[in-house]
């Protein structure tokens, strides 16, 4: 018969053994550093060689990860395409399937705080039955924040603090101005579950670098999230000096000091201060990284970098046609880095077909979280196929918006919109300059009928807001 004192002893080593597997398991988990800029478009990057663009850090991140030559986004602007990175659900499936702004921007008008308490951008959002990657990522043991913009409603039950993120610092909406911090009268910057003008005068991205850092700096035992979210290289959302045309724009705000870096180019003003917010980004970009490597940090920490939707026009997306607000592959078809130090080999450059759909179960894998399998997921992990073990296991992928659509079946696209329309064969024409749909109608068929079961489908599933009617 066993003796108390040895069946004692024995209940104590199994509890060190299971405590030290639990730490062992712990630290292989990651921190998760997920960034997103808005509006940069898909060869805004230096290290392509498309344009006299300056992003050191970013084109280091290429050369010490995966580049993704063929990722996509699920719409091309930004409130439902972060809705899905933040769901990995399609838009038609959560809900929030167009834009939640305020349309009388477009004609100049400045809000009164009255006016926007009860106008869409304060009242609508993600719906609160949607599961955040905050929610994921918690539920594993992850202390999870996010810095810069939400664009997920800012009435506090859509807030970041309700969804899973114990810190967030940024707003709420589509855009701010740079300065400012309004948002066309209107201030728009929260920390927290409240709006500050503590920083008002101060760049954005300065401010977003700042808080991303504190962020890190903060002492913890538990792994990290981030959604480090910038709101660069946006057009400001306010409205420009002239008086007496109050629809006037400022543009790309940037400073000073960075516009003088592309002064021996012939740049326009425009792209001058666009190229300049890009790579005002990119040194907040490198000042986290080098953050991560001062605290040993680096090598455990998985890094993802990629834009909201294809790029506003600055520039061009050349080669690709099209750009934010089409189904061309200029608004869909997005820059991607990848870095994990001895999980993701470096140096590689996959043209493998992947979305920001394939974010939600890659983190539940690399994080080991678990998360309710009776909502429907639409995307993949692609862990192995950054890694280069396997193929992706994407094979098509369908575009609503607006009344348009579109569909990628293999290297095949078609798009049937009022602004687009045609078939194209993605390996031999990537800028869709051939419309192929006469001569190979079969496959043209073929895609309209495979988009038109997918819609079925995804319509099928239990409804949510703001948008489904239910």
């Amino acid at each position: 018969m066993t003796s108390p004192r040895r069946l004692l002893i024995g209940i104590t080593l199994l509890a060190i053994v299971l405590a030290i597997a639990a730490e062992s398991t712990a630290a292989e988990r990651p921190n998760i550093l997920l960034i997103v800029s808005d509006d940069q478009g898909w060869p805004d990057l230096g290290c392509l060689g498309f344009k006299p663009i300056q992003t050191p850090h970013l084109d280091r991140l290429a050369k010490e990860g995966v580049r993704l030559t063929n990722f996509y986004v699920t719409w091309p602007a930004c409130t439902p395409s972060r809705g899905s990175l933040l769901t990995g659900r399609h838009p038609l499936r959560s809900g929030l399937y167009d834009m939640v702004r305020n349309d009388l921007v477009n004609y100049g008008h400045r809000f009164t705080e009255q006016e926007y308490s009860t106008s869409p951008e304060m009242t609508l959002g993600l719906d609160p039955r949607e599961a955040t990657l905050g929610n994921l990522l918690a539920s594993a043991g992850y202390r999870c924040g996010i810095v810069g913009k939400w664009d997920m409603g800012q009435a506090r039950r859509y807030l970041p603090l309700q969804r899973g993120f114990e810190f967030f610092y940024g707003h709420g909406n589509n855009g701010i101005d740079y300065y400012t911090h309004e948002r066309y009268g209107i201030h728009s910057l929260f920390r927290g579950n409240e709006r500050t003008k503590a920083d008002q005068g101060t760049y954005a991205t300065d401010l977003f670098e700042r808080e991303a850092l504190a962020f890190l700096n903060a002492k913890s035992d538990q792994p990290w999230f981030l959604y480090l979210c910038f709101n660069a290289p946006h057009s400001a959302s306010s409205f420009g000096p002239d008086a007496d045309n109050p629809k006037s724009r400022v543009g790309v705000q940037a400073p000073k000091e960075y516009v003088a870096k592309y002064a021996d180019t012939d740049l326009a003003d425009n792209l001058r201060r666009y190229y300049a917010a890009v790579t005002r980004m990119d040194d907040a970009v490198g000042a986290i990284l080098a953050r991560l490597e001062e605290a040993g940090q680096a090598d455990n920490t998985l890094v993802i970098f990629h834009s909201d939707n294809g790029g506003s026009g600055n520039g061009g997306n050349a080669p690709l046609r099209g750009a934010k607000s089409t189904l061309w592959e200029g608004g869909l078809r997005v820059p991607c880095l990848v870095r994990w130090p001895g999980k993701i080999p470096a140096g590689r450059v996959s043209d493998e077909l992947l979305t920001t759909l394939e974010i939600w179960p890659t983190l539940a894998a690399a994080s080991g979280a678990e998360f309710d399998n009776s909502t429907k997921r639409d995307g993949y992990n692609m862990l192995p196929v950054l890694a280069g073990k396997t193929p992706s296991p994407r094979r098509e992928m369908f575009w609503e918006f607006r009344g348009g659509k579109a569909a990628r079946v293999g290297n095949w696209k078609w798009i049937d919109s009022a602004r687009a329309k045609g078939l194209y064969d993605l390996a031999r024409d990537l800028g869709e300059k051939h419309d192929l749909a006469a001569e190979r109608p079969d496959i043209a068929a073929d895609l309209e009928a495979r988009w038109n079961a997918w819609h079925q489908e995804v319509l099928a599933s239990e409804p949510r807001g703001p948008f489904r009617d239910y």
